[in-house]
């Protein structure tokens, strides 16, 4: 008896799997985190996520220009200041390197892309936690709160399309969309760091803000043994007004991203994270990986656990393979 049933057949040939293939990644889900540095001359490597640097504001320009070219479907914008302060006033400040930058990038590219920025404190404090403490040193959720609504406001005024929340503190999304429509700002939207976890894997993003963090963040990051919690959070953030929600990291987390995926009534994102990045390309620059292969494997294992949105350091590089096959 010969087999009855051979999936082989839809495997025969190129053409054949990509006829069939059930999920695809496009250059345009694909958005690209960016760092810009405050007076920085030259753009400054990140020495644990080879391949990315912090910018000046010259070198953002015509990095995000080649991003737009390439089909990236949006930009997240990170500040690093030369000055921190233990309440960020950096953040709200007009004239704030995250706020400065935005401008040249909304002049720069105007609406052809979607143009989104970080609205968190941990950039911008001597203390590295992203939100204004306490005398005792805990975060202090509800005064963190007043200072998100006017990041944002000063944000969506700079030019943010999207800003992005996500210092995981309680009510954030509804506080911030109230301060933006209070200031007019009603088109800005809000990508939701619904789903956030205290993972071991943000060193190198740490790195690249130049992070002054002391202590951890576990008490308003996510128990990477929880995934109930995420879905209560995810809950929380659409009934405030969340436009997008996202799962951070994505790699450790597609678990959660496909429960996410089923109950969202909003386009899903997920931001394979710095530590995720460091991984492969210290194992591809060894020789024990395929580096192009490997990054568009797990950029498709995201997509098929669900997610609309990808925030992948590799945007670019990723989207110029894409249009290549």
């Amino acid at each position: 008896m010969f087999p009855a049933h051979r999936p082989r057949r839809l495997r025969t040939t190129p053409a054949m799997r990509r006829l069939v293939a059930e999920t695809t990644v496009r250059p345009r889900q694909l958005v690209l985190p960016m760092f810009v540095k405050e007076g920085a001359e030259t753009p400054v490597e990140i020495a644990s996520m080879p391949g990315v640097v912090q910018h000046t504001r010259e070198s953002l320009r015509k990095a995000a220009v080649e991003a737009v070219q390439a089909g990236v479907g949006g930009i997240m914008l990170f500040g690093v200041p030369s000055t921190r302060d233990a309440v960020g006033s950096g953040a709200t400040d007009p004239d704030g390197i995250l706020n400065v930058a935005l401008r040249d990038l909304r002049s720069e590219l105007g609406d052809s892309t979607v143009l989104m920025s970080d609205c968190c404190l941990d950039e911008f404090t001597d203390h590295g936690h992203c939100g204004v403490l306490t005398p005792t040193g805990e975060v202090d959720n509800d005064a963190t709160l007043e200072v998100y609504g006017e990041m944002a406001v000063a944000q969506a005024r700079a030019g943010a399309h999207v800003v992005g929340p996500s210092g995981m503190m309680d009510g954030q999304i509804g506080f911030i969309r109230a301060a933006l429509d209070e200031a007019g700002l009603t088109d800005t939207g809000i990508l939701a760091y619904a789903v956030k976890y205290a993972s071991a894997l943000y060193g190198p993003f740490r790195d690249a803000i130049e992070s002054a963090l002391q202590g951890d963040r576990k008490t308003y990051q996510q128990d990477p043994a929880n995934a109930r919690e995420a879905l209560r959070e995810v809950e929380l953030d659409l009934a405030e007004g969340a436009d997008m929600v996202m799962v951070k990291p994505a790699g450790p987390y597609l678990d959660v991203l496909a429960s996410v995926a089923q109950v969202s009534t909003v386009p899903v994102a997920a931001y394979q994270i710095s530590g995720e990045y460091a991984m492969v390309e210290a194992a591809a620059r060894n020789g024990w990986i395929e580096r192009e292969r490997t990054v568009l494997e797990t950029l498709t294992s995201i997509r098929r656990a669900g997610a609309d949105i990808v925030l992948t350091y590799w945007a670019v590089e990723a989207a110029r393979w894409l249009d290549r096959e």
